[in-house]
């Protein structure tokens, strides 16, 4: 073969050779970019205004991601229209999973029945949805023993009470915690309930409804709020009339804010839930539902009452 043939085949059999080795990475690249992508799931709470929700949000996606999963997040901004939007969304797009926060625990029911029908799993964070056959599994705190805990402090503090309440009537989750506050308290007189108001446990809503409530009754001396971004917006009320710290104000979270003023003398007391457990715990749940397990229908977290005396044991820096 004279050098001009041998140099046309070789120029032909690189030529192959690179063909194949192009075909080939594509492949690969297909290939891990899929193995990369694995399953995608969707997460919306009720707001992400709160750092409660994001700190949920941080577990189950690095719960996820170390799987090699994926997770939307989207924030409906207490908007239940919005949510069930989102939740629309998720099952367009054949999400795997879904986890929730129910902004209304009622209202939110037909995208629940929509995401049941398609086949995707749904579970449930924080605070119940009304009609538990739509969903997988509910993962939440004791909010019922989270009012009880602050009662039962309140008792054991004062031997009568003129109370204010500070509430959220479409979330569960703020039903429940108020609901246990008033049982606890119910058969004894002279823990007066003088009042309520709904703030969708927002700080910015909080203030206002304070200030309203202490105008009519300016003999208030204890404020319950659902939750500690509540019992934020309540103190700054207090506040700005001079009574901080002297009206006891009880809060749920157990948020690094809310430590911090217990730490001050601000407020008396917050019973704190654990959302970095909650978010684990979800996420272990829909992977054992997706290996065939019989997960239960509930899951309660604890909470624990934190007050000026065992603050150290929670720290106030972060969140439990």
């Amino acid at each position: 073969m004279d050098r001009r043939r041998r140099r046309i085949w070789m120029a032909i059999v690189s030529l192959i050779l690179i063909v194949v080795g192009l075909e080939f990475f594509i492949l690969a690249g297909k290939t891990i970019a899929f193995y990369r992508a694995g399953r995608k799931f969707g997460a919306t709470y009720m707001t992400m205004n709160n750092p409660f929700y994001e700190i949920i949000d941080d577990e189950i996606r690095n719960a996820l991601e170390a799987n090699g999963d994926r997770l939307l997040t989207r924030d409906p901004a207490l908007d239940v229209e919005k949510q069930i939007s989102q939740i629309r969304e998720f099952v367009d797009q054949n999400v795997s999973g879904i986890f929730i926060n129910p902004v209304d625990w009622k209202a939110i029911k037909p995208a629940l029945e929509e995401a049941k029908e398609a086949g995707i799993p749904v579970i449930v964070v924080d605070s119940d949805v009304y009609d538990e056959s739509l969903v997988r599994c509910t993962v939440i705190s004791d909010n019922y023993r989270a009012g009880e805990l602050c009662a039962q402090h309140l008792m054991k503090t004062r031997e009568s009470a003129k109370i204010l309440l500070l509430s959220h009537s479409v979330a569960k989750s703020g039903i429940d915690r108020i609901q246990g506050f008033k049982d606890f308290l119910a058969n004894n007189p002279q823990y007066e309930i003088l009042d309520e108001a709904d703030c969708l446990g927002q700080l910015e809503l909080a203030m206002p409804a304070t200030e309203e409530l202490l105008k009519k009754h300016p003999d208030a001396d204890v404020i319950m709020c659902l939750n500690d971004l509540a019992a934020m917006g309540s103190m700054a009320a207090l506040k700005e009339q001079g009574r901080d710290g002297q009206i006891l104000v009880y809060g749920v979270d157990g948020s690094p804010d809310g430590k911090g003023m217990i730490a001050e003398g601000i407020m008396t007391a917050t019973s704190a839930q654990f959302p970095r457990k909650i978010g684990r715990m979800a996420a272990d749940v829909i992977y054992r539902f997706f290996d065939g397990e019989n997960v239960p229908r509930r899951v309660l977290v604890q909470t624990e009452l934190v007050t000026k005396e065992n603050l150290e044991e929670y720290g106030a820096d972060g969140w439990q």
